[in-house]
């Protein structure tokens, strides 16, 4: 996929996502918080190369790259996958721009890829995005009890997932409200 909003990560973006990624505003959020050197990215975008089950993309606002879209375990026997993104420094100056993210996602996953069903998880202290998820259809499936240990503290993650046939139900609201 490629458009306007998402492009294909290129080795070019790998420093600017790695500052993305070690600064405190995007790891808090992140599984975990060790810090990210220039040989651990690109280890990390070398081994993306050849592995069918991740896409990842670089959200552009204003031709600037301000975060990154990706997909993981993506399995064409079970008809899923799993999504995460995040917008770096800059990136919350386009009001909308998370929900225009998550739409395009939405309509790869299901129209592109042909998947059933999409799922997420989220710390249980990310109201917000919760909030972005669930206003897209996204139901809640799991409360996983300190399932994440990071900075010396348990973390309660949610689980959440949107089905094909939920997505088809308002899919047309969901374009008209919030297409690029």
């Amino acid at each position: 996929m490629s458009s306007p909003l998402l492009r294909p990560m290129t080795e070019a973006d790998l420093e600017q996502v790695r500052l993305w990624r070690n600064s405190p505003a995007v790891s808090q959020f992140m599984y975990h918080s060790r810090l990210i050197t220039p040989e651990d990215q690109k280890a990390w975008f070398e081994g993306l190369a050849n592995d069918p089950t991740r896409h990842y993309w670089i959200i552009q606002h204003a031709d600037h790259a301000v975060g990154v879209a990706n997909l993981y375990n993506i399995n064409q026997t079970f008809k899923s996958c799993y999504w995460a993104f995040y917008l770096g420094d800059g990136g919350g100056g386009s009001a909308g721009l998370g929900a225009r993210v998550e739409l395009a996602i939405l309509e790869y996953v299901f129209e592109e890829l042909s998947l059933n069903k999409l799922l997420c998880e989220v710390f249980v202290s990310n109201d917000k995005v919760i909030r972005l998820h669930e206003k897209f259809g996204f139901r809640r499936e799991a409360y996983l009890r300190e399932h994440v240990f990071k900075d010396n503290v348990f973390r309660d993650v949610i689980g959440l997932a949107l089905l094909r046939r939920e997505w088809k139900q308002i899919q047309g609201t969901l374009q008209q409200l919030f297409k690029r």
